[in-house]
């Protein structure tokens, strides 16, 4: 049976059986027993399902991994340790040394120094792209060698928001999956497998976390995009793995678990980047009051919105519920229910003025953290986008007189009152 998103917040990825425990449970330990050596050789060769090693899988993470699944219409799903994981992951499961992929350039700055930086180390090359490109300037980006396109849904911290169907059309008339990251709004405002994504990461360190209690990541497949009709393009997937018993992962698995499964035999089993099972069962106690939270966390982003839109001291705001926002088009399109509680917005004086608004500001507490059910503000331009120069600031949208300012759970006019107080000093 079906359910919608919000009974499957709460119930959805398990379902306890007679006298079974109500809560998913923890299983905390790092190995497990098998009575024989055939019984676990026949996990080693992917022929049985089960645990031995929770670096590769674990039962709790597993469970949660389903509800996320559940959530977004996937096929498969898997947890990491952070966002940044599932992104590398997501992205190097299908991309090797000599590769290309095609980015938005409105990402966030710790995912724009993954890309351009560290996996650029490792031979993979990245071409970025403005989310708002012509489908010609977006075509012309693509290479013989292009494996994927990756974006954000909603930017962090440009708020920009992603034509997911542009993009979509784009890498499939090219042969290459979508791969968006749909942290910010959450299945619950967005779910862009329904538009054309193929993969979806998470940090659920955000709002599905929801409480600054866990840092982790998901991958969410949609089990849609066809690997074998690209056969030559993605031998990993359609291919003997030498390196597990030559199990090719498409024949075994199918289009609905080829990718994921790799992504753990593979990867997970190399890098070992898993989300601890304590850091999961936190992760699900926040899911189920996702959708209850992502509905405040919206209406008071778009009140702090409109409050800053009409103030003197605010030279613009970005926050794509507001009518005259450049995004607010495709927000009503993909984001009907909200988008999320996040605002970014420019204060009149440079950076100074920016780094005095923040000095003074009270509710408001200066982390780098976001998408809490606490209020937090960050100075992007000299925190996690600091080791970008003006010129790529500027083509992510983050400029040095912007701030971030991620609304949380609390009444709106005590956020209101207190941007208020702040911005006299500027």
């Amino acid at each position: 049976m079906s359910y919608r998103i919000e009974t499957t917040c709460v119930q959805g990825g398990y379902t306890p059986g007679n006298g079974e425990p109500r809560q998913v449970p923890i299983i905390q330990s790092t190995t497990f027993k098998y009575a024989t050596s055939e019984d676990m050789g026949k996990l080693f060769d992917l022929e049985a399902s089960g645990y031995f090693y929770t670096r590769l899988q674990n039962p709790t993470n597993d469970t949660v991994a389903k509800k996320i699944c559940e959530l977004e219409g996937g096929s498969a799903a898997m947890l990491t340790s952070s966002g940044q994981a599932a992104n590398f992951y997501a992205v190097f499961n299908i991309a090797n040394c000599g590769d290309h992929v095609v980015a938005s350039s409105a990402i966030y700055g710790g995912t724009y120094n993954l890309f351009a930086v560290t996996m650029k180390k490792m031979g993979i090359e990245f071409t970025f792209v403005s989310p708002d490109c012509s489908e010609e300037e977006l075509n012309a980006a693509f290479r013989e060698n292009t494996k994927a396109v990756f974006g954000e849904t909603i930017a962090n911290p440009a708020l920009t928001v992603l034509d997911i169907e542009k993009f979509a059309k784009a890498a499939h008339e090219h042969g290459v999956p979508l791969i968006i990251d749909n942290t910010f709004p959450t299945p619950v405002n967005c779910r862009p497998i329904e538009w054309g994504a193929d993969i979806v990461t998470h940090s659920t360190t955000k709002y599905m976390d929801g409480h600054g209690a866990g840092v982790g990541g998901c991958i969410v497949d949609s089990g849609k995009f066809d690997w074998r009709k690209y056969a030559d393009k993605y031998p990993g997937l359609c291919t003997p793995d030498d390196s597990y018993h030559g199990v090719t992962y498409v024949e075994r698995f199918g289009l609905e678990g080829a990718f994921i499964t790799k992504a753990t035999a593979q990867l997970m089993r190399d890098l070992g980047s898993i989300q601890a099972p304590q850091n999961a069962f936190l992760l699900n106690l926040g899911l189920e009051s996702l959708h209850v939270r992502m509905k405040r966390h919206c209406e008071n982003g778009q009140a702090v919105a409109e409050f800053l839109n009409n103030h003197e001291k605010i030279a613009y705001v970005n926050y794509c519920g507001l009518e005259g926002d450049k995004y607010h088009d495709l927000a009503v399109k993909y984001l009907p229910n909200g988008s999320c509680g996040v605002v970014s917005f420019g204060v009149k004086g440079g950076r100074k003025a920016a780094e005095t608004f923040m000095k003074h500001m009270k509710l408001g507490a200066i982390e780098t953290h976001v998408a809490d059910a606490r209020t937090c503000c960050l100075h992007p331009a000299s925190a996690t986008h600091r080791q970008m120069s003006d010129e790529e600031l500027e083509a992510c949208g983050v400029y040095p007189d912007l701030v971030r300012y991620s609304c949380g759970l609390e009444n709106a006019q005590d956020l209101i009152d207190d941007i208020a107080q702040a911005l006299e000093y500027v």
